[in-house]
């Protein structure tokens, strides 16, 4: 039996993992669970999976939760970063999915690789921030890093079984989003409630906001550069709007593997608890028969130039990916609150991204600083573009 800690278990990734979790309660058990503030799902978790130790926001949060679980099966709660890190090096715990969102869920993810746990990576900022340090230490330690990401776990399963060197390219697939054939001088009149409407995938705001934008593709391909050890000039991004095929490797003989499935994050999730193993989850496959056809199309990289942004993040490197990942954060954030406009998303990380001075090969302190920077200078603007 496998026992796991899961970072952020009341997001969609966290509540799919469960949903494994219970499918099969002879093959895993939970040891910790995490959150920020949700108490009334994570209290029900506990009831449900009886972890030893849970993690939350704050010690306010901490006391709600203790209040909530009165009566009732109640674990070892602790809060804040502290808390969390604690967690994820949790002794009892085999694997750690981490799934918390945004650059919150760096220094859980590096706790839990230095006391060698092996990784069900959700938290594409990880990599984006301090992909070199991450898989560094990684190797150091001995651990694996497996990916959840449906688009990182299906190139994972194509190269099974393939060599490496013969890798020639990457396909990675993106539904669009809602907007892909919303003219440019509509962007302005965006509404939240409209991009939080992902036309195929049930994921957390941020996370849709990202999708809206095509940033969430941005932060995959350099993830995907980061994990696969390839150039981002190896990578090519495909609009693929029925989301079945969920991304392709392409091979130097000319061949082309494809993972598909349906749109539900739950394979990523089991394959890689189980893997080398997969394990019986009763989704159904598609119904290829009654598809109209599947599509692909280039993504229109002038309405939506996130992806431009990761490019040239990945050619210059440095601490310059960790600056566009914390300027679009506090974009994603101000649009939200109706503070700044969809289009004005773009226009901040840009903004953000132009103004900074690079630094090559950062520490970790040095990518936590440049983080901060670029935070507080997009905070800076924010105003300006209101």
């Amino acid at each position: 039996m496998k026992s796991l800690t899961i970072l952020g278990s009341t997001g969609s990734i966290g509540t799919s993992a469960l949903k494994v979790v219970g499918m099969h309660p002879d093959k895993f058990s939970v040891k910790c669970l995490t959150c920020a503030a949700n108490i009334d799902l994570l209290a029900t978790q506990i009831k449900q999976f009886q972890p030893a130790m849970v993690a939350v926001l704050d010690e306010q949060h901490a006391d709600r939760l203790a209040k909530r679980l009165s009566g009732h099966f109640c674990p070892e709660i602790q809060w804040g970063e502290s808390g969390f890190i604690s967690a994820a090096q949790w002794a009892d715990a085999d694997m750690v999915l981490a799934a918390m969102v945004g650059a919150a869920g760096l220094a859980p993810a590096l706790a839990a690789i230095d006391a060698g746990k092996q990784i069900a990576l959700a938290n594409k900022e990880t990599l984006v921030m301090a992909g070199d340090i991450v898989m560094a230490r990684a190797r150091e330690n001995g651990v694996d890093i497996l990916p959840v990401d449906s688009e990182h776990c299906a190139i994972f399963q194509c190269l099974q079984g393939n060599r490496k060197r013969d890798l020639k390219k990457i396909f990675l697939t993106a539904s669009g989003g809602p907007f892909r054939h919303l003219p440019h001088d509509r962007f302005k009149t965006i509404t939240p409630t409209q991009a939080l409407n992902h036309p195929t995938w049930n994921m957390g705001a941020k996370i849709s906001i990202d999708s809206a934008t095509l940033m969430n593709k941005a932060l995959e391909v350099i993830e995907a550069v980061r994990l696969f050890d390839i150039s981002v000039d190896q990578i090519q991004v495909l609009i693929h709007p029925q989301s079945i095929v969920h991304s392709m490797v392409g091979f130097k003989d000319g061949g082309v593997m494809a993972q598909l499935g349906e749109p539900d994050m739950m394979h990523a999730i089991a394959y890689a608890f189980s893997y080398p193993e997969r394990i019986d989850l009763s989704l159904n496959f598609p119904d290829f028969a009654a598809m109209d056809g599947l599509t692909f199309d280039v993504p229109d990289t002038k309405r939506f130039p996130s992806l431009e942004f990761a490019y040239e993040a990945c050619r210059r490197g440095g601490t310059l990916p960790a600056v566009m990942n914390a300027a679009n954060e506090i974009a994603v954030e101000a649009f939200l609150k109706e503070c700044i406009s969809f289009a004005d998303i773009f226009t901040l990380v840009s903004r953000v991204m132009g103004t900074h001075t690079c630094i090559d090969n950062p520490e970790l302190s040095g990518i936590i600083e440049a983080d901060r920077w670029a935070r507080e200078k997009a905070q800076s603007l924010i105003q300006s573009l209101a």
